[in-house]
C-alpha cells in the first residue's frame, strides 16, 4: 500500500512529515535516480504557487535533483496547468508543481507530471515511493554527476501565449469580468490574458503575501466575487483556486453557477460545434443526477469515474474524449490541456458569451439539479467503510426510502481526514432527513 502518495501527489502540513525539507530533498534524489535508470540526460521543471513554504520546498527539491545529476528549470509562481504545459514544451522528463491547491497556506504538496504533461500513473508513483522509503538513497552519488539549476525568465509568457492561442481569434471586447485569483498561482497571468484579449478586468485576490492564499477569496469563497459582480454590474465573475486548475463562475446577477451546470453547458456547446468526440463527456460520481438527465436529453452520453481529475483524465484518454471534469470546478478540455485549467476554462466560457451574445444565466438555465445535500465531517480514523455497520445500515435505509429516485455517496477525502456524505433525491425534505441520518451514524462511529 502506498504511504506517501494520495489522490493528487504528496500533500500535508508544511514542516510536518512528509512535507519537510528533508523529504523534499530525498524526493528529488529519488526522482533523479529513477530518471537516470532510464538513461539519457534528464531535466525537471519546478513551479509553485504562492505559499511561503514553497521557497523551502523548491530549494530542497532542487538540491536533491541536482545532487543526482539532473538539471532543473525553475519557473517560480505558475498555475498547475502551466507547469504541465511547460513540462512538454521545454522537453523535460518530469514536471513538479509545489502546491496544496485549495488548502490553507499551512499546507503544501508535490504534484508530478510526466514528459507528456499528464500526471504520473500509479506505477511510476509507486517506484518513486519505493526509492523514498527504501535503503538505496543511503548511497552517495559521485561528484561528476552533479547537475545545475537555472531560472526560465520567459516561462509565464510561454504559458500565456499557449492559453491565448487555444482559442485563436477570440476577442473579449465589451465584457466586464470580475476575476478572483485567490492570491494564488494565477495572480499575474490570469488578469493579463483576459486584458490582452480585450476584456475589462476587475482583479481580486492578486496580492499574495505567502499566507493569504485561498483566505476568504477564490473558488472556495465565491460569495466575495459575486458581491463585487453585483456592485460593479459586471457581466460575469470567475474565481480560481490557489493553483488555478479549478474555476467557479457566477452570472451577471452574482448568482454562483454550479460546477455541474458549467460541465453541462460546456459539453452541450462542444457537441453543437461538432467538437465533442463520441458525443460523450466524463464526470465523477459526485456529479448530480440532474446533469445526467439533462445531457442525455440533448444527445450527450455520460460516463462516470471515481473522484479526482486524474481518474477523469484516464477515462477521457481511454475513450478518446474531448471534454470532462469534476463538479468541484475542474474543467478539462483535452484538445488544449493535459489537466484542469481554470484560466483556459474561463476563456472558453467568455468566448461563448461573446459568440452567442448571451448571459451566463441563460446558458446555464438548461441544467437543473436534483436537491442535493453534502456534509463534510472531520474524522479521527478511516476504517474501510464496509466495516462500519452503523453507517452501512443508514445507507441501506436511505436507498430504500429513495425507491430508485435518489442516491447516497459516502467516501473519505483523498487529501484530508474527512468523510464526505452526499445525498441526492427528487424530494428535498427527504434529502435533508437522510443526510442527517448519515451524519449521526458517521459521528458515532468515526468522530471522537
Amino acid at each position: 500500500m502506498k504511504k506517501l502518495f494520495g489522490t493528487d501527489g504528496i500533500r500535508g502540513t508544511a514542516n510536518r512529515y512528509p512535507i519537510t525539507p528533508e523529504m523534499a530533498l530525498k524526493t528529488g534524489r529519488a526522482v533523479a535516480r529513477l530518471l537516470r535508470a532510464s538513461g539519457g540526460h534528464a531535466r525537471v521543471v519546478i513551479g509553485k504557487d504562492t505559499r511561503l513554504s514553497g521557497y523551502m520546498l523548491e530549494t530542497a527539491l532542487t538540491s536533491g535533483l541536482v545532487s543526482e545529476g539532473v538539471d532543473v528549470l525553475l519557473v517560480g509562481p505558475m498555475p498547475t496547468p502551466g507547469v504541465a504545459h511547460l513540462t512538454r514544451s521545454l522537453n523535460c522528463s518530469v514536471g513538479v508543481m509545489l502546491t496544496a491547491s485549495h488548502n490553507p497556506f499551512e499546507d503544501n504538496g508535490l504534484k508530478f507530471f510526466g514528459p507528456d504533461g499528464f500526471k504520473l500513473n500509479d506505477e511510476l508513483e509507486a517506484k518513486i515511493e519505493s526509492l523514498l522509503l527504501g535503503p538505496d538513497l543511503a548511497t552517495e552519488s559521485s561528484p561528476e554527476q552533479i547537475g545545475k539549476a537555472r531560472r526560465i525568465d520567459d516561462s509565464k509568457g510561454r504559458y500565456l501565449e499557449h492559453v491565448k492561442h487555444s482559442l485563436a481569434g477570440v476577442s473579449l471586447e465589451g465584457l466586464k469580468v470580475v476575476l478572483d485569483c485567490a492570491h494564488g498561482a494565477g495572480y499575474l497571468i490570469a488578469p493579463t490574458i483576459y486584458e490582452e484579449l480585450g476584456a475589462e478586468v476587475i482583479p481580486l485576490g492578486v496580492d499574495p503575501n505567502g499566507r493569504n492564499i485561498n483566505a476568504g477569496v477564490g473558488a472556495l469563497h465565491p460569495d466575495h466575487m459575486a458581491k463585487v459582480v453585483r456592485e460593479t454590474k459586471a457581466d460575469i465573475g470567475i474565481a480560481l483556486d490557489g493553483d488555478a486548475d479549478r474555476v467557479i463562475f457566477c452570472d451577471h446577477e452574482g448568482r454562483v453557477v454550479s460546477g455541474d451546470a458549467m460541465l453541462g453547458l460546456c459539453a452541450r456547446s462542444l457537441k453543437e460545434e461538432g467538437k465533442l468526440r463520441n458525443d460523450t463527456v466524463a464526470v465523477t460520481v459526485m456529479s448530480n443526477l440532474g446533469l445526467h438527465a439533462s445531457l442525455q436529453a440533448c444527445g450527450v452520453k455520460v460516463v462516470t469515474t471515481g473522484v479526482g481529475d486524474r481518474l477523469v483524465l484516464e477515462r477521457m484518454r481511454q475513450d478518446n474524449l474531448a471534454f470532462g471534469g469534476e463538479n468541484s470546478g475542474h474543467l478539462i478540455f483535452l484538445d488544449h490541456a493535459t489537466t484542469g485549467d481554470g484560466i483556459l476554462s474561463g476563456l472558453r466560457v467568455l468566448s461563448l458569451l461573446r459568440a452567442r451574445n448571451a448571459k451566463l444565466a441563460d446558458l446555464a438555465a438548461g441544467f437543473p439539479e436534483f436537491p442535493s445535500r453534502l456534509v463534510n465531517l472531520k474524522v479521527a480514523r478511516k476504517p474501510a467503510l464496509d466495516t462500519v455497520p452503523a453507517l452501512q445500515e443508514a445507507i441501506a435505509r436511505a436507498e430504500a426510502a429513495f425507491a430508485g429516485k435518489g442516491r447516497t455517496l459516502v467516501r473519505y477525502s483523498g487529501t484530508e481526514n474527512k468523510i464526505r456524505l452526499l445525498v441526492e433525491c427528487e424530494d428535498a425534505k427527504m434529502a435533508d432527513e437522510q443526510v442527517e441520518n448519515l451524519r449521526i451514524a458517521a459521528v458515532a462511529a468515526l468522530c471522537d
